[in-house]
C-alpha cells in the first residue's frame, strides 16, 4: 500500500522476527541506528493498551546531508525512520516515508538524483530483509 509517500508491506514473521531481522538489516548495511521508539512500551507504561509498535531511527551522514546541505529542513524526514507494528488482526507491518518522496516534499530536484537513488536502494533492501521478502536493491552506501 502506497499512501502519500507512505509504504507499508506485510511482513513474513511475528513482530520480534521483524525487529531483530531490521536491526541486522541496519547494522549490515553499514547504517548507524540512532533511536529506538518503543511506542507500546511507553503507552503499557501508562496503562494504555497499544499493540507492538516499534520505529527505528537511522542512517549514514553520508547519504543525508547532501540533501541537508540543500534544504536544512530536510533533517524534519532525516534520518530515515523505519516503523513496525502489528494490526488488528496479528499481522505484523514494516512502514516507511519514500526517500523520492522526502526528496518532493522539499523541492530538492533533479540533483539529488543519484542520492535519492542510493538512499530509495538502501531502506528498500532494508526494509525487504526485516519483512523476510525478496531483496530487490543493493545498497549503495
Amino acid at each position: 500500500m502506497k499512501d502519500n509517500g507512505l509504504m507499508t508491506i506485510d511482513s513474513n514473521g511475528t513482530t520480534p522476527e521483524t525487529l531483530a531481522r531490521l536491526a541486522q538489516a541496519i547494522e549490515k548495511t553499514g547504517m548507524a541506528i540512532l533511536a529506538r521508539v518503543d511506542h507500546a512500551a511507553a503507552a503499557h507504561a501508562s496503562n494504555l493498551p497499544l499493540r507492538p509498535t516499534e520505529v527505528f531511527i537511522f542512517g549514514n551522514p553520508r547519504a543525508g546531508t547532501p540533501l541537508m546541505q540543500l534544504d536544512q529542513r530536510v533533517g524534519i524526514d532525516l534520518p530515515i525512520k523505519v516503523l513496525v507494528w502489528e494490526d488488528e488482526f496479528g499481522k505484523t507491518k514494516v512502514s516507511y516515508n519514500t526517500i523520492s518522496w522526502i526528496a518532493s516534499r522539499h523541492d530538492l530536484g533533479p540533483s539529488t538524483g543519484a542520492v535519492v537513488k542510493a538512499m530509495t536502494a538502501a531502506i528498500e533492501t532494508v526494509v525487504a530483509e526485516a519483512a523476510a521478502r525478496p531483496v530487490q536493491a543493493n545498497p549503495a552506501f
